[in-house]
């Protein structure tokens, strides 16, 4: 980002994954007045403390990473709470965000938001086509209207609110709960878990065959300061790496990894999800931006962190 160092940028959400990873970036750059607060500090669920907060603070720019997020298993058990709290977190901050007068506003979505058969790769006009996939659509449709609401402002009101829908993420403060994790950091749980207990196998859900696209949250950062700069439309932005994995490849990876010695076995009775989800990110592409890290180099630097951390310790 080419913006003045000391302009008020605000991350919602910035102890979760995508914005800390954000807040790192901006810190790298030299960017020194940035708001975050926790969601004990401030609820952004609540529109009153929401937008007190805005008139106080005046952000010029805004990164909204705050969401409630999980797996399969999350989306699929709270599917109230998935969609009440993700609509009012976006609605406060981006109407707050408007009344405020932020120069601009990056909203990050979900590649979910896709209907769970759509022609792969995902192109951003397949928004809509289709039904989406049962399991989060409460979440998907809580996304889907943060678009639309940051396309509706835009329109009326002239505010310069951007939508960018990153595909599957992994990095640093990932959430490792068994329950409600993702797939690829509960992988790395349970081949760690299996090779420091001498299990003898490790099992996954389902053929293994679904393919999955993985970017490292500091891929998704630095793409997200890069369109904060560079695009200004309406719409969306897939954010990705262009290429996918089966889960049984990323499983044989990750053991590898972590050098886990034993078997892989499958659960045929739990669900495989989406048959493929693998973003088509030539809009992205032809802006000038490309991921770096690969997904070998990514698994490694993550695993070694937990190891340096001691995370793995409490599993």
């Amino acid at each position: 980002m080419n913006l003045n160092k000391s302009a008020k940028i605000y991350i919602a959400g910035h102890r979760g994954m995508v914005g800390s990873a954000i807040l790192k970036k901006l810190k790298s750059e030299g960017y020194h007045n940035l708001l975050f607060k926790t969601s004990k500090e401030l609820d952004l669920i609540d529109q009153v403390t929401t937008h007190e907060f805005f008139e106080q603070e005046k952000p010029a720019y805004v990164f909204l990473a705050a969401a409630m997020v999980g797996g399969i298993l999350a989306n699929n058990a709270y599917r109230a709470d998935f969609i009440y709290k993700n609509i009012m977190i976006q609605s406060n901050v981006i109407h707050a965000a408007y009344q405020n007068g932020v120069k601009k506003l990056l909203f990050l979505g979900s590649s979910c938001i896709y209907p769970k058969l759509a022609p792969q790769p995902l192109k951003e006009e397949y928004l809509l086509t289709g039904e989406l996939e049962p399991t989060n659509e409460p979440y998907a449709i809580a996304k889907i209207a943060g678009i639309k609401m940051c396309d509706a402002f835009r329109a009326q009101y002239g505010a310069n609110f951007i939508s960018v829908m990153p595909t599957n993420l992994y990095g640093s403060n990932d959430n490792y709960d068994l329950h409600n994790s993702h797939v690829l950091p509960a992988l790395i749980r349970k081949f760690h878990t299996a090779k420091r207990d001498k299990h003898p196998s490790v099992t996954i859900w389902g053929t293994g065959t679904p393919r999955r696209e993985f970017l490292h949250s500091d891929d998704l950062a630095d793409a997200c300061c890069f369109l904060m700069e560079h695009y200004n439309e309406q719409g969306l932005i897939n954010i990705g790496v262009g290429e996918d994995i089966s889960i049984l490849e990323l499983a044989e990876l990750i053991q590898e990894i972590i050098g886990y010695e034993g078997i892989i076995e499958h659960d045929f009775s739990k669900p495989d999800g989406t048959p493929r989800k693998l973003m088509d990110v030539q809009k992205l592409t032809d802006l000038g931006w490309k991921a770096k890290i690969s997904l070998r180099k990514g698994i490694q630097q993550v695993y070694q962190e937990l190891l340096d951390k001691k995370i793995v310790t409490d599993w």
